[in-house]
């Protein structure tokens, strides 16, 4: 079975990464095995890094700091070539990617607002703080534009579920874990039918 190569991009805690990790590395889907070949951290202090570490995953580390937006992406490119990933997945990577980038490697992200509502930095805390009755995440192909790539899916809930900030980010997070790994092999078979009709 031949197989197929992904590679997972965080910068912090890393929970959404390792989740993604033990869903899909060695799943078999469309006559393929998902390989998670490695991670990449931009953040050397990440604590995604230990869970990394104790998943047994390839971590590569390199970090933004003191570098031009070009410069660190040359870097990521040149660390990511020996794995030939088909698909690069965003998981709390706090960095935003550039078309010098995307134009080598397609890559999917996690929102935690219902898109195109709350994009940026700051959309958890803009979405409990709205009127809005329901809330929730998506996950969608990455584009120039910030958090304005085609969605792949979305998740909700209804607000009165979540009382305080506190419960509501968990109720995201959950959803995140949920969402995510379903909403990848979403991507890969959009991709495989697009591919199969050109």
């Amino acid at each position: 079975m031949r197989d197929f190569p992904l590679v997972i991009l965080f910068s912090g805690n890393g929970s959404n990464m390792q989740n993604l990790y033990e869903q899909l590395h060695h799943k078999e889907f469309m006559g393929l095995r998902l390989c998670v070949c490695a991670v990449l951290c931009n953040n050397e202090n990440a604590y995604g890094i230990t869970r990394a570490k104790a998943l047994g995953a390839r971590c590569l580390i390199i970090s933004h700091h003191h570098k031009t937006r070009h410069e660190f992406e040359t870097q990521l490119l040149q660390a990511l070539k020996p794995f030939a990933p088909k698909l690069c997945i965003l998981a709390g990577f706090m960095r935003i990617l550039s078309p010098h980038f995307l134009q080598h490697y397609p890559a999917i992200n996690i929102h935690p607002s219902l898109l195109p509502l709350f994009k940026g930095a700051h959309a958890l805390k803009e979405s409990f703080e709205s009127n809005m009755k329901i809330a929730g995440v998506s996950v969608h192909w990455v584009s120039v534009e910030l958090d304005s790539g085609a969605i792949i899916d979305q998740a909700a809930f209804h607000r009165e579920e979540t009382p305080t900030f506190e419960s509501f980010e968990q109720k995201i997070h959950a959803l995140e874990y949920e969402l995510y790994p379903r909403a990848v092999l979403q991507a890969l078979q959009q991709s495989f039918l697009k591919a199969d009709m050109e």
